[in-house]
């Protein structure tokens, strides 16, 4: 099966060798995002901006993908503290529907590129 890459100024370059997305079929992988902006810049503020950010970068190249969040199937959420994840559920919970919520885990971990405190990776499925 053959796959594409996907790629958007709308979000960060990735920081290493890996592609922003791969499409493969109808299926989309999105590697994890961090709060840095299109420009690649820290997005300065609290674990409730650096959550917007992510999301906002996942919805960004989803888009580039022809896809939405409504697509997204299965997201994993890497958190450096657990303390904090009442307010990212929350955020995350303004992007998402309740009732079709994607399949997800969170789970806590000692550090993050970059240093930051929130990295999301999703699996996105389309028609």
């Amino acid at each position: 099966m053959a796959h594409q890459i996907i790629l958007t100024d709308q979000a960060p370059a990735p920081i290493g060798p890996y592609s922003q997305a791969v499409k493969a079929g109808n299926t989309v992988y999105v590697s994890g995002q961090i709060p840095f902006d299109a420009a690649g810049q820290l997005v300065p503020g609290d674990i409730t901006a650096q959550t917007h950010q992510v999301l906002k970068n996942l919805t960004a190249i989803l888009a580039a993908a022809g896809l939405t969040l409504a697509d997204v199937v299965k997201c994993s959420i890497f958190v450096k503290d657990l303390g904090d994840f009442a307010t990212i559920n929350q955020v995350y919970g303004s992007y998402f529907d309740e009732a079709t919520a994607p399949a997800r885990e969170t789970v806590e971990v000692a550090r993050l590129p970059r240093d930051v405190q929130v990295e999301i990776s999703c699996i996105a499925v389309g028609a």
